[in-house]
């Protein structure tokens, strides 16, 4: 299945019938007529069905929902009706599956979402976005529901102004709750306290419309497809090497090689990716050895992360690299000193090696921020960055050194720059 909207070109793996994609919006009736908001006979069988399933967030930090909704669900019990998020701001700037989702499948989204409240006894429900067309489709849906469908849970859009840090979970809570869309100390994380002091679960749209399909299919089924450890379908976005950003429904586990097959790009052109959007770096041709599962990109000390794979084909890795520290220099929150001047001094020794100006003692101290810095962060920003400039000098020596001697032909030819590298369009 091949279909296109205004902005987003989608695919579903050969073989594998899609679970999310659709062919275009998805109005009530056609939600309706496929089984969506069936009534949830049993929210405990539901959850032990999301355990058994093995479900991992698809936000990019792959926590299994199951212990999330059981940390909400107790906490509940003892301090007071939880709240439930749905997690749709994309501050990612190389993946477009939230957005797509929210604008052609919002039924799945809040059919999920109700789910989701009801295995851990919510009342109240947000819909958590920056992308005012998908805050409209999503309005757009809750104006058709009959409220009944939604087992009692009161669901409202809160729409915010994108940023990369716009999307972690405490930056959410904090905006819903009248704060700036800036991320707060943690501890207490939400599942502890979250919207209006209530434990909170902060679930990725993603995440949440996979739940339908546990409740219509169970725990059996949905491992059909994927790996033991990483099980399911997921939703990657491909962008890079001059080729049009493509979402792609994909069994976890396939190989490296066939998904950039199908995206029509030669194995022999490829020389690296940035891997699950820019927080978990870049890695070399090593890539083309691999399948794409948690467990086997972690395994090469990387993330899938939010499933967004950016192809380097022509462009310097150098160059590509400093173009993201440049980016999350401007993007930071700046609440965080180590952060502040962290991401800049990374940028800036980036910058000075793609134009031939570093030194052998700005690598050094490049390879040393990237390593002290780590954990230092309210939120992941500081942590992606480091994980750029690190990748960069573990996976790249040799484009490296050519920088440092100032030979490397692709910059001298007029170097990669882009504010933000390999954007997903829309």
């Amino acid at each position: 299945m091949t279909t296109t909207d205004a902005l987003f070109l989608t695919t579903a793996w050969p073989g594998c019938p899609p679970r999310l994609l659709s062919a275009g919006r998805e109005d009530l009736a056609a939600y309706r007529d496929g089984g969506g908001y069936r009534p949830l006979a049993n929210a405990e069988q539901l959850l032990a069905e999301v355990e058994a399933g093995g479900l991992l967030g698809r936000g990019g930090a792959a926590f299994p929902l199951a212990v999330k909704l059981h940390a909400v669900r107790t906490n509940g019990a003892r301090y007071g009706a939880p709240v439930v998020v749905a997690n749709g701001e994309e501050g990612e700037p190389t993946s477009i599956k939230d957005r797509w989702l929210l604008r052609n499948r919002p039924h799945l989204v809040i059919d999920g979402l109700r789910l989701a409240a009801a295995v851990v006894a919510a009342q109240r429900a947000y819909v958590f976005v920056s992308d005012a067309e998908s805050a409209r489709s999503v309005e757009t849906a809750l104006g058709e529901l009959d409220p009944s469908w939604l087992d009692g849970v009161s669901v409202d859009v809160v729409t915010v102004g994108p940023g990369y840090v716009a999307g972690e979970e405490t930056a959410a809570v904090n905006a819903i709750n009248g704060g700036p869309t800036k991320p707060t100390d943690k501890p207490p994380r939400p599942f502890e306290v979250g919207v209006g002091g209530r434990p909170t679960l902060v679930s990725n749209v993603e995440t949440l419309a996979n739940l339908v399909y546990l409740q219509f299919h169970g725990a059996a089924q949905f491992r059909s497809q994927g790996t033991a450890q990483s099980p399911g379908t997921f939703l990657a976005t491909i962008t890079g090497a001059g080729r049009p950003a493509v979402l792609y429904e994909l069994p976890h586990g396939v190989p490296f090689t066939e998904v950039i097959a199908l995206h029509g790009i030669s194995a022999e052109k490829v020389r690296g990716v940035l891997m699950g959007g820019y927080f978990a770096g870049l890695l070399n041709r090593r890539v083309l050895d691999t399948t794409l599962d948690h467990e086997t990109i972690r395994g090469i000390g990387s993330g899938l992360g939010c499933g967004a794979i950016s192809v380097i084909v022509d462009e310097c890795p150098v160059a590509v690299a400093a173009s993201v520290l440049a980016y999350f220099d401007r993007e930071n929150a700046g609440q965080c000193g180590s952060c502040f001047n962290g991401t800049a001094a990374m940028a800036a020794a980036a910058g000075a090696l793609r134009d031939g100006l570093a030194a052998t003692e700005d690598l050094d101290r490049l390879r040393r921020w990237s390593v002290v810095l780590r954990g230092r962060g309210a939120c992941g920003t500081l942590d992606a960055a480091c994980n750029i400039a690190a990748s960069l000098l573990d996976q790249f020596p040799d484009e490296v050194s050519h920088h440092l001697a100032g030979t490397c032909a692709d910059c001298q030819r007029g170097a990669y720059r882009a504010d933000r590298p390999y954007q997903a369009a829309g």
